[in-house]
C-alpha cells in the first residue's frame, strides 16, 4: 500500500481514466476547461412510469457527478426531460417512423392529443421519475433538468444552420439530415452502416436520400408549433443538440447514456452539432450497459417490467437497488433478480448498522483512501471500491488497526461519493434504515407508542411495546440518531 503514499489525501492527484466510446480505449480525463466540466446525460421521455432500466442511467450520471466533484472539479449538468418528437422507431432500426410516445401515452389515458394534455402529461410522468430517483440517492438539486420543448426556437435555429451548411433537405413530410454527407456518419461505435441498412424500411420513405437520414422536422396537422417549414414538431435528436448548445456550449466535456442510443440517436448528435459548428462536439462518451431481468430484456410483453415502486412494495430499501447497481461495472450487462436486490438490501443494511454503531470524533483514513479513489479512477471502478470498502469495516489486512472513530470518519467520505445514504443526518432514522415502503400500519402505530412512551419515561410501557413490535418481526434498536428499525 505504500506504493501510493505519493497520493497523499487529495483525490486529484490521481488521474481519472474513462472508457471513451468514441476512442474504444480506456482514457486519462482531461477536461476542456481547468477545473469546470460539462456533462450531459440523456434522460427520460415521460409518457410512462419509467422501470428500473431507466434508473441506471441517472444513478449512473450521479455517481459519475460525486466523482468529479471529489476530484475537484464544478460540475454544470444537464439531463433533458423528453416531452414530444420521440417516435416509437427510434432505436428500432428506423428513427423517422412510427407514432409519438407522447401521443401514445395520451391515447392510454384517455386524453385528447392537445398541446396542454402532452405537457400534463409529461409533468405527471417526469414527477413520478424525479420522486424515483430522489429515492435512489440523486441529488436532483446540482442538476438541470430542461423540457425539450420549451427549447422549440433553438431547436429550429439549429436546423436553418444545417439547411444553409446543406446538411438538411426537405421532404412531404418533413426536414431530414443528409447522414452520409457527413464525412464519419457512424464513427461512434463504429457502426458498420452497410450492416445496418438491412433493418431500416427504407420502402416508407422513398424520397428519402439515404437510408440512414433522420428527421429533423416533423410535419403535423393535428399538434406542433409553427416553424418555416410548417407546422410540426422537431425531431428527438435535434433536441438533445440544441439543449447542449444553449446551456453547456458547443463543446462539452462528457455525454452519457445506454449502449442502446449509440448506433442511432448519439450518432445522429454528432452529426447535427459538428456540421454545425464544425469542431469535435463531446470529448468522452460514456455508455452504460442494458440490465436484464430474471436473465430477460425488460419488456411489457413479456410481463418482466420491474419498477422501483415494486422494490419498495416488497420491503426493500429503494437504496438497495443502488447499491445492487454498484456492485457492478456500468459497462457490464447485469442480471435483476429478487435474490439479488434481497443481498443488496441485507448488505445495505449491515452497512447502516455497523456506521450508526461506530463512534464520532475520528479522522478519515487515507491510505484506504488512496485505495478507494484508485479503484473509482479506473473507469469508475465501484465494483472494486465497495469490495474494499468491506475489508476496511472488517480490519483486513493493512487496516487492523484502524480505530472505531477513524472509520466512521473514513465511511462517511466512502458514502458521499457512493451515495448510498447510510451516513445522512436522520429525522426519522428508523424508516431510513428499513429504507422502504411505508411500515404496516399496525407496526407504525406501536412504534409512535412507544417514542411517546419513552418521551414520558415509561419505560415499562415502552418495554412492552418493543415486544409486540418485535412479535412483528422487527428488530429494534435505540442510537443516538433515534430509534432504528430493521428486519429481522
Amino acid at each position: 500500500m505504500g506504493l501510493f503514499s505519493f497520493l497523499k489525501k487529495e483525490p486529484k492527484k490521481i488521474p481519472l481514466r474513462f472508457h471513451n466510446t468514441l476512442s474504444g480505449k480506456l482514457e486519462e480525463f482531461s477536461p476542456l476547461g481547468k477545473r469546470v466540466v460539462t456533462m450531459y446525460n440523456c434522460g427520460p421521455t415521460p409518457y410512462d412510469r419509467q422501470h428500473i432500466g431507466n434508473m441506471v442511467p441517472p444513478v449512473l450520471a450521479d455517481t459519475l457527478r460525486r466523482v468529479l466533484e471529489v476530484w475537484g472539479y464544478k460540475v454544470k449538468q444537464v439531463m433533458n426531460i423528453t416531452d414530444f418528437g420521440h417516435l416509437t422507431g427510434d432505436n428500432e432500426g428506423d428513427p423517422n417512423e412510427g407514432d409519438d410516445k407522447m401521443t401514445r401515452g395520451l391515447a392510454r389515458e384517455g386524453l385528447k392529443p392537445t398541446m396542454a394534455n402532452m405537457r400534463k402529461l409529461a409533468e405527471k410522468y417526469a414527477g413520478l421519475f424525479f420522486e424515483d430517483i430522489t429515492l435512489l440517492g440523486v441529488n436532483t438539486n446540482r442538476v438541470t433538468y430542461p423540457r425539450a420543448s420549451d427549447y422549440i426556437p433553438e431547436q429550429i435555429a439549429l436546423i436553418e444552420t444545417l439547411e444553409q451548411k446543406g446538411y438538411a433537405y426537405t421532404i412531404k413530410d418533413g426536414v431530414y439530415y443528409d447522414a452520409l454527407k457527413f464525412k464519419g456518419y457512424g464513427k461512434l461505435g463504429n457502426i458498420n452502416l452497410e450492416g445496418q441498412r438491412e433493418g431500416v424500411r427504407v420502402e416508407e420513405k422513398k424520397d428519402k436520400k439515404n437510408p440512414h437520414d433522420f428527421v429533423l422536422w416533423k410535419l403535423s396537422e393535428r399538434m406542433g408549433w409553427p416553424s418555416p417549414w410548417g407546422k410540426g414538431f422537431p425531431g428527438w435528436h435535434i433536441e438533445c443538440t440544441a439543449m447542449i448548445f444553449k446551456l453547456l456550449g458547443k463543446q462539452i466535456d462528457i455525454h452519457t447514456g445506454g449502449i442502446e442510443h449509440i448506433p442511432i440517436h448519439h450518432n445522429n448528435e454528432i452529426a447535427q452539432a459538428e456540421a454545425a459548428v464544425g469542431k469535435q462536439f463531446v470529448k468522452y462518451w460514456l455508455h452504460n450497459a442494458h440490465i436484464t431481468v430474471e436473465g430477460k430484456k425488460i419488456s411489457k410483453s413479456l410481463g418482466n417490467t420491474v419498477y422501483l415502486h415494486n422494490i419498495i412494495d416488497k420491503g426493500f430499501s429503494p437504496r438497495a437497488f443502488r447499491y445492487w447497481f454498484l456492485t457492478g461495472h456500468y459497462r457490464t450487462p447485469m442480471n435483476f433478480t429478487w435474490e439479488a436486490i434481497e443481498g443488496a438490501n441485507t448488505a445495505l443494511r449491515r452497512l447502516t448498522r455497523t456506521y450508526l454503531e461506530l463512534p464520532e470524533g475520528g479522522k478519515p483514513h487515507e491510505e484506504f483512501l488512496n485505495n478507494f479513489y484508485l479503484a473509482l479512477s479506473e473507469d469508475l471502478n465501484t465494483a472494486s471500491a465497495l469490495g474494499q470498502t468491506w475489508d476496511f469495516i472488517k480490519g483486513s489486512t493493512g487496516y487492523e488497526k484502524v480505530s472505531p472513530a477513524d472509520k466512521k470518519a473514513t465511511l462517511i467520505k466512502v458514502d458521499n461519493i457512493l451515495g448510498l445514504g447510510f451516513s445522512l443526518p436522520r429525522e426519522a432514522a428508523r424508516l431510513k434504515v428499513l429504507a422502504q415502503s411505508d411500515l404496516p400500519p399496525e407496526v407504525a402505530r406501536l412504534l409512535d407508542e412507544r417514542e411517546e412512551a419513552r418521551k414520558n419515561k415509561d419505560f415499562t410501557k415502552a418495554d412492552d411495546l418493543r415486544k409486540q413490535i418485535e412479535a412483528h418481526g422487527f428488530e429494534l434498536k435505540d442510537t443516538p440518531l433515534g430509534t432504528q428499525l430493521l428486519k429481522k
